[in-house]
């Protein structure tokens, strides 16, 4: 829903009939500057998308291709500010002014993550400012990754803004770390000041390892992706209790490698924090990690009208566990391991997860499209 794809009918096409969840996507930002710009990234910009901003001329290249894909059915506009930083406030509010036009919203992980000025403060007042003057829907993703410290600060941003009719919202993962690419332009010079680490808070996702100065600037060089420890463990509670605050993902997991956000974020939000902290209840969990996301999107993509709910006429996507037991077992070192104390897990009604164990040869995931 960040960084978005495009085309977006070819994204859908590629996942017929071979999906074990529901999916969907966003139009995205990004993917569309890179391919009008020529960067030579593969998923995020690497050179020319992060050196300069788009002409007149580009940004209605890309406000055409946007449109475009919200006519092949995606859920919405993506933009990830932060991976292209020449990108001027001005054309982000005039895509944002679309996405109002259209009546969609917008998912952003905006322009700063920083612990000093320009801050987080300041990305997420962009969003509010935007959202406030076009009347679109805003969804700034995964807060606490992007805010770190300040996360208290926004939230009282973001809660303002709603108490005002404001329409902006928010989410984050249930963990100390965030994950990006080492060659994106998060880690341009100055990153450890802006976010408020080193060298050996960062950790290779490929192996494991925490890097030094040499590293780094080897890894740098070569493209790959990275995991910054840098959240404060009070930050993630404090946005788990926050009844703003969806859960989320922001993650996946390629060849058993990757942040263990891929595959223990919910299991994890029930355990520790519901269970073990105590910092919100079972049902208000629940509620962040289904109703809340399907409210959000319902307006623009009716399909989400029977998601997030177990009612009469409503899809059959349904998880059973013990909520005694349930618990993730992913770590930083060993992402791909499957959370325990999940019983079963219907899509549409047809078992992906029976008794504890996945069921093969079946992809019951259908395609949700604006």
């Amino acid at each position: 829903m960040e960084v978005g794809v495009s085309p977006v009918a070819a994204w859908y096409a590629e996942r017929k009939g071979a999906a074990l969840v529901n999916y969907g996507a966003t139009v995205g930002h990004i993917p569309i500057v890179m391919r009008v710009l020529h960067d030579t990234g593969a998923f995020l910009p690497r050179d020319l998308a992060m050196e300069r901003a788009a002409t007149p001329d580009e940004l209605k290249l890309i406000e055409a291709a946007m449109v475009q894909g919200l006519k092949e059915g995606a859920l919405g506009f993506g933009f990830g500010i932060a991976y292209l930083p020449k990108t001027p406030r001005e054309q982000i509010f005039q895509l944002i002014g679309v996405a109002a036009r259209e009546k969609v919203g917008s998912f952003v992980h905006p322009r700063y993550g920083s612990a000093v000025e320009p801050d987080a403060l300041d990305s997420v007042q962009e969003m509010i400012a935007d959202a406030a003057a076009t009347g679109a829907a805003v969804h700034i993703v995964h807060i606490t990754s992007v805010a770190s410290r300040q996360t208290p600060a926004c939230l009282r941003l973001i809660q303002g803004a709603r108490d005002r009719g404001v329409r902006i919202t928010t989410e984050a993962y249930p963990y100390t770390a965030s994950q990006t690419r080492i060659d994106s332009a998060i880690f341009n010079d100055g990153w450890q000041e802006r976010a408020q680490c080193s060298y050996g808070d960062l950790q290779w996702v490929a192996t494991g390892e925490r890097l030094t100065a040499e590293s780094f600037a080897r890894y740098r060089k070569q493209g790959g992706s990275v995991i910054m420890h840098k959240i404060p463990a009070e930050t993630v509670s404090a946005a788990m209790a926050s009844p703003l605050v969806m859960i989320a993902s922001d993650g996946g997991l390629v060849e058993g490698k990757g942040h263990p956000r891929g595959a223990g974020s919910f299991a994890r939000v029930l355990g520790v924090y519901v269970r073990e902290q105590k910092v919100m209840s079972l049902m208000d969990a629940i509620r962040k990690m289904s109703y809340m996301p399907a409210q959000l999107l319902q307006d623009s993509v009716p399909a989400m009208r029977k998601k997030g709910r177990i009612e009469p006429g409503a899809d059959a996507d349904i998880t059973t566990f013990d909520p005694s037991l349930v618990t993730d077992k992913a770590t930083f070192q060993n992402p791909a391991q499957y959370s325990e104390g999940i019983h079963h897990v219907l899509v549409n009604g047809v078992f992906v997860v029976k008794n504890g164990a996945l069921v093969t040869g079946t992809a019951p995931g259908k395609e949700v499209r604006r």
